[in-house]
């Protein structure tokens, strides 16, 4: 990559003292995650180890575990430092490649002895050691030049703290002779041993083990975007710095140094993606995107492709023009933004110019760009008030979460100037409407000057319309008496008046003509499936397990009035949220229901079985999440590229009426993440960059109209060598999953699991064939930044979404529009979730050091040879969080973690759903990681759900999330390993028939469906 000096000095070239002092007081390398945590309980006194249960001879709670992690009292975030050479992860690496080249899986014995090793059963040995990866995470050494190519040489002018040399050394756990060599981070060695022996699990690639070392690293650093260019994984918390490249939590590229030409990508099978969150929340401690306005001209923009001045753009002619880094145009400086160049060539004000500085920042656009007038975001709640929603408790539920959402909690209303003490939880200027509806619609006068609410009834359902011409949308803290209220009263007025069809469609287009003139959002709530009045659906699932073309009729939403309202939705501005709650596991056709969301930009909360004691207070968190969020509306989305790529196509939640177009985007949250996929249409100039900028045209909540920019570059090589060694296997995990979502209404669910398949196998032989050097055929080669990729993609497969077997299509179809529409973070947990044992946790766990950080227990791996007898785990996939615990837990346990009294699983409440607060050490330890969960994910909210072995049927959702193993109608990590690896062989080989790849593994799969995990 071109060096620093040629991007206006960016940390290399020449500086004055004046540029130096400001660009080392930009960066504060002592920042760190700092989540809130709880003191240490008061009183409370350590008395050792707690008692044995009777009839049970596993270690007694507050045993440590037995595990790869050294246990050591200094440790922050993991358990310990990993071995040093020659330890037992030395060993354990010196057998994974050639035990499974023991196993005969070359290219020539591919079809031998098909019977015998069918099934690829393999004995489990004891646990040997773990494999530490860490996948983006820097090495011990400080690089001695820029990670792009075509650098001078020059060291940065900025270093962030290098990792400790106990961090480095699992850097490079995989390598050729189990030894650790010490090489520049990012290093090309490859995943490949030669021994003999059996496949062992635990010498498999390690997702928690990635996770930890890299959590641990960026506990104590910072990542600088533009020094280092393989982001940390998604998963953890980091602070990044911006230095001109966007922070991946706004943008990651797939590929961090590019082919220059298509054919050298074709060679590496990998996607060419960007991920875009736009509006993804930031860490403490990172410098807030900087707002500028230029006034009625609006910012600088290229006169060719528009692309807006940024970072990379240079500026020639003593600064009279500026030369577009996307096209290579020549554009006129504007007056009134010309600055002279100093000796080096730098724009004397740079260091005063955010938007030369920063790749992320926000401009005040002028008139020309407003299609509306820009007004504060105005929040309607359609609140379902039919029989089903009275009867089993939903109603009550939201009532309780939109009053939490407004003001923090319930309240008793008890005077209009209340509002004046209460903290805003929504900007300036914004305003909230309520709605119910059964099979009419009620809207509601919410004025302040009223003593209550009045309603409103509109009865034309064919032909619907807004009866109120004042008072609908107020100020919720004006009106906070009214709508308190309001909102207390709606459970006790529909008690009476119970019909069970709601008409969900006539009150959408009623609210649709509500907020039609401004813009704004819409929360909808329903219990049952709507089936009065225009728009009415029927019972297309009957839920007994449908064959693959009829499955797949389920997933369309081709319903033509639906349909329309959702574009209407996008084209006005308007986003619609719904919270669908299936109290018995009813039919309710999220296919169509969820179209109109995922078309405006929104999102859909589903809570199938819902039961209202366990569920009401995850609904109530993640409706003040939804509202209170950073939300925009009215938006476009551009992507521009330079010369020699251009988009090719986009997934993810919006509205495209023609290939090219812009993106119409009704709504758009910080949770929301679209994939942007490029292709070839010339040639890369190695000698350059290549570049991207995403522009997100929006409204703020607060009512201002803005554009927001984010700025990416990467590096271009010669013969895609380069490009191996700077892959973000988070990028390209959440790009496969994305597409595969959107092929789901065309292509069968065998077809989208096979393709799955073909894509692992793609994209590990074209690493072994072209780029890893010379390897015995029995030995495995991964690539190191996709150590862990084969994992994801297994847990891909077994997912709701496209697994094998039996699954009701409403949780099909929502899952799958999760994977549309979910960031790098979320989709990471929810592929592989992490769990923790909170019966061996240390004593300084859950609790800040004295760095003031959260010390977090090192997470399992998802297998059950990782669970012991009497064991406590929290089990989270970024959608529910599991307790699960083990029919011989430990008596203390339960009395630590929820009261006295509490000493036996039947003792527990079911329903259950949060941590009581006690005075217990544990009890505060694991509220405080709790909270630590929530920091880290996306919208859904953190609330336990019990799953006592032999009690709850929560506890087969947990086998489902040990994805390691048998389950989901899928193989274990082992076979699934086993089976890519004799398909690479076939490759090289030249054996290989693609159209036989997908049957021959959905055959493998097919013969696992009913067989039950044997630890049930």
């Amino acid at each position: 990559m071109a060096d620093y000096s040629m991007y206006h000095a960016l940390g290399q070239g020449a500086v004055s003292d004046e540029d130096s002092t400001r660009q080392q007081s930009a960066i504060n390398p002592n920042i760190q995650f700092n989540p809130s945590a709880a003191p240490p309980p008061s009183g409370y006194q350590e008395t050792g180890t707690y008692g044995i249960p009777p009839h049970n001879s596993q270690p007694a709670y507050g045993t440590p575990q037995s595990s790869s992690f050294v246990q050591s009292p200094n440790a922050g975030y993991a358990a310990g430092p990993p071995p040093a050479p020659g330890q037992s992860d030395g060993h354990a690496m010196a057998g994974l490649a050639s035990q499974i080249g023991g196993l005969g899986i070359t290219a020539d014995s591919g079809r031998g002895h098909r019977k015998k090793h069918r099934h690829a059963y393999h004995d489990i040995g004891g646990p040997v050691g773990s494999l530490q990866t860490s996948n983006g995470m820097p090495h011990a050494v400080a690089q001695n030049s820029a990670q792009f190519l075509n650098n001078t040489g020059q060291s940065p002018q900025h270093q962030p703290t290098v990792p400790s040399p106990a961090v480095a050394v699992s850097r490079e756990a995989y390598s050729a002779t189990g030894t650790f060599p010490q090489t520049e981070f990012p290093s090309s060695k490859t995943s490949s041993v030669s021994t003999q022996g059996k496949v062992n699990p635990d010498q498999l690639p390690s997702i928690p083990r990635s996770r930890d070392i890299a959590a641990q690293h960026y506990f104590n650093h910072v990542y600088p975007t533009l020094e280092r260019h393989v982001p940390p994984p998604a998963t953890i918390p980091f602070v990044a710095h911006d230095q001109g490249n966007s922070s991946p939590k706004y943008a990651r590229l797939t590929l961090n140094n590019l082919p220059s030409t298509s054919d050298f990508l074709s060679s590496t099978a990998l996607p060419l993606g960007l991920i875009l969150q736009p509006l993804a929340r930031l860490d403490p401690g990172e410098q807030p995107i900087p707002v500028i306005d230029f006034g009625d001209t609006g910012p600088p923009r290229c006169r060719r492709c528009r692309a807006y001045v940024n970072p990379f753009m240079m500026f020639r002619a003593g600064g009279g023009r500026f030369v577009c880094n996307m096209c290579t145009f020549p554009n006129e400086v504007p007056p009134a933004y010309y600055a002279a160049l100093d000796a080096s060539g730098v724009r004397s004000d740079r260091m005063q110019r955010p938007e030369l500085l920063m790749g992320t920042v926000e401009f005040l656009v002028p008139r020309e760009h407003w299609v509306k007038e820009p007004v504060g975001l105005r929040w309607l709640f359609l609140v379902d008030v039919s029989q089903e929603s009275v009867n089993r408790g939903f109603l009550e539920g939201v009532c309780e979460g939109i009053m939490g959402a407004l003001y923090g909690g319930e309240h008793d209303g008890a005077g209009e100037n209340d509002g004046e003490t209460i903290p805003r939880r929504l900007p300036e200027g914004s305003k909230v409407g309520i709605v119910t509806f059964d099979k009419e619609v009620h809207f509601y006068n919410l004025c302040p000057q009223l003593d209550q609410a009045q309603m409103m009834v509109m009865t034309d359902l064919e032909e619907p319309f807004v009866p109120l011409s004042e008072g609908l949308f107020v100020d919720p803290y004006e009106s906070k008496s009214v709508i308190s209220s309001l909102l207390s009263q709606i459970p006790t007025i529909f008690t009476h008046v119970k019909n069970p069809e709601p008409a969900l469609l006539p009150t959408i287009n009623a609210a649709l003509s509500a907020l039609q003139p401004t813009g704004g959002k819409m929360v909808c709530t329903l219990a049952s499936l709507p089936t009065w009045g225009p728009g009415r659906l029927v019972m297309r699932d009957p839920g007994k397990g449908q064959g693959v073309d009829s499955e797949s009729k389920l997933f369309n939403s081709e319903h033509p009035e639906w349909r329309k309202t959702a574009t209407k939705l996008a084209e006005s501005g308007v986003g619609i949220d719904f919270f669908i709650a299936s109290p018995g596991g009813a039919y309710l056709d999220l296919a169509i229901i969820g179209h109109t969301a995922a078309v405006s930009g929104g999102e859909t909360f589903f809570y199938p079985n819902f039961h209202a004691p366990r569920d009401i207070l995850k609904l109530s968190r993640e409706l003040a999440h939804t509202v209170n969020r950073d939300t925009g509306y009215q938006a476009q989305l551009k992507v521009r590229c330079s010369n020699g790529l251009q988009v090719s196509s986009c997934h993810g939640n919006f509205l495209q009426h023609t290939f090219g177009a812009d993106l119409e985007i009704g709504a758009i949250d910080e949770d929301k993440a679209i994939s942007v996929l490029f292709n070839y249409d010339g040639k890369l100039d190695p000698k350059l960059d290549a570049h991207f900028q995403a522009a997100l045209l929006y409204t703020t909540a607060g009512g201002q109209r803005r554009v927001r920019c984010i700025n990416v570059v990467a590096a271009v090589n010669e013969r895609g060598l380069e490009t191996m060694k700077f892959i973000d296997q988070d990028a390209v995990i959440a790009t496969i999953a994305k597409e595969a979502a959107s092929k789901a209404t065309d292509k069968s669910l065998k077809d989208i699991r096979a393709s799955i398949t073909e894509k692992t196998i793609d994209i590990y032989a074209g690493y072994r064939k072209n780029f890893s050097g010379s390897h015995p055929p029995g030995q495995l080669v991964l690539p190191e930044n996709l150590i862990e990729f084969s994992m994801y993609m297994l847990g891909l497969i077994k997912s709701r979404a496209f697994k094998d077997g039996v699954e009701t299509s409403d949780r099909r179809v929502h899952e799958m529009r999760i994977l549309r529409s979910v960031g790098c973070t979320e989709l990471s947990l929810y592929l592989y979730p992490r769990i923790i044992a909170i019966h061996n946790l240390r004593p300084e766990d859950g609790f800040a050091s004295e760095q003031g950080q959260l010390q977090v227990p090192p997470t399992l791996r998802a297998t059950y040879s990782s669970v012991e007898d009497g064991g406590a785990y929290l089990v989270d996939n970024g959608q529910i969080c599991l307790l699960w615990m083990h029919e011989r837990v430990s008596p203390n346990l339960l009395e630590d973690l929820f009261g006295p009294g509490m000493t036996s699983l039947g003792s527990l409440d079911p329903a259950i759903s949060s941590i009581p607060v006690l005075e217990t050490h544990l009890n505060a330890q694991v509220r405080n990681i709790l909270q630590y969960l929530s920091a880290t994910r996306g919208s859904k909210a953190v609330t336990i759900q019990l799953a006592r072995q032999g009690v709850d049927g929560a506890e087969y959702e947990f086998a489902r999330l040990l994805v390691e193993d048998r389950n989901n109608d899928a193989q274990n990590y082992v076979d699934w390993l086993v089976h890519i690896h004799r398909q690479v062989n076939l490759e090289l080989a030249g054996h290989r028939k693609r159209e036989d790849t997908g049957a021959s593994a959905e055959g493998a799969l097919s013969t696992l469906a009913g067989i039950r995990p044997p630890y049930w």
